[in-house]
């Protein structure tokens, strides 16, 4: 399995670099400790390229070559983050909610089966403006309506996790972020399940068990070897094993991942875990 990517979103930002990757069939990068690190590509070797983006317009439109060259590969996965708050302050470099939805149906044709197209409610984010509190909830209703609409079956959301980082960052932009107590933070998974359900989506809970254990929400494998194998055009078996380079809860299996953490993501997300600067 290739991750493209965890630490920056190559499809949307960098896809010069990611087609000339592909075109070489090897992506040489600076790997999160500092280290060299170098991955083949070649497709014969890959047994299912995953994409994660907030925007797949550059793969849609062919740019640099990019949607020909991620066509040579067996399978292709896509995580889709759609959040509701595209062009806001939150994600100032992000697309709106309208055009990001909107690639939903050609991407879910691209990759030939709706099934191999995840959506990523993902993080739930809370804050207060004008005295007030709010959220990027209200926005899940019509993002679950359009994903239904392409055919999609899968929902993956969090709640925003405030690191170190992403507190420091908050405060340099005068973000006022709320982090509510888990009590509130489940009572707002389980109207999200319903919604969810309402749709005929299935909603999975991303490295917070937690909230996998609200009824109506399945824990995520976001990279699934088990469903990737049963989606393989020739069945090609993949690894089950935990990617141990991922967070405890998280239930991934194993990947390489070809982004960098050098690779500075321009969407400028608040929130971001990844991103290294403030």
């Amino acid at each position: 399995m290739i991750s493209a990517s965890r630490r920056t979103d190559l499809v949307a930002s960098f896809p010069d670099w990611l087609a000339a990757a592909l075109r070489a069939r090897r992506a040489a990068l600076i790997g999160p400790h500092g280290q060299a690190v170098e991955i083949d590509l070649s497709p014969a070797t890959v047994h299912t390229l995953v994409l994660w983006s907030k925007d797949f317009a550059n793969l849609l439109r062919n740019e640099s070559g990019l949607r020909d060259l991620v066509a040579a590969y067996d399978q292709v996965y896509c995580h889709f983050t759609v959040t509701g708050l595209g062009g806001s302050p939150l994600e100032p470099g992000a697309p709106s909610t309208a055009a990001a939805l909107a690639q939903l149906p050609a991407l879910a044709a691209f990759a030939g089966n709706p099934r191999r197209v995840s959506l990523r409610f993902d993080p739930v984010v809370f804050w207060e403006d004008g005295g007030k509190p709010r959220s990027n909830l209200p926005a899940f209703s019509a993002i679950a309506a359009a994903a239904a609409a392409a055919g999609i079956k899968d929902v993956r959301t969090s709640f925003a996790q405030w690191y170190g980082k992403a507190r420091r960052r908050a405060a340099s932009r005068g973000f006022a972020f709320i982090d509510p107590p888990w009590e509130e933070k489940l009572e707002h998974a389980a109207a999200l399940a319903g919604t969810a359900a309402a749709h005929g989506l299935t909603l999975r809970a991303c490295s917070q068990p937690e909230v996998a254990r609200v009824p109506g929400i399945r824990p995520s494998s976001c990279i699934d070897g088990a469903l990737l194998e049963s989606l393989h055009p020739r069945r090609e078996p993949a690894s089950k094993s935990k990617d141990r380079t991922q967070r405890p809860h998280c239930l991934c299996t194993g990947s390489k991942d070809i982004g960098s953490y050098t690779q500075t993501c321009p969407h400028g997300c608040v929130y971001c875990y990844a991103n290294p600067s403030i």
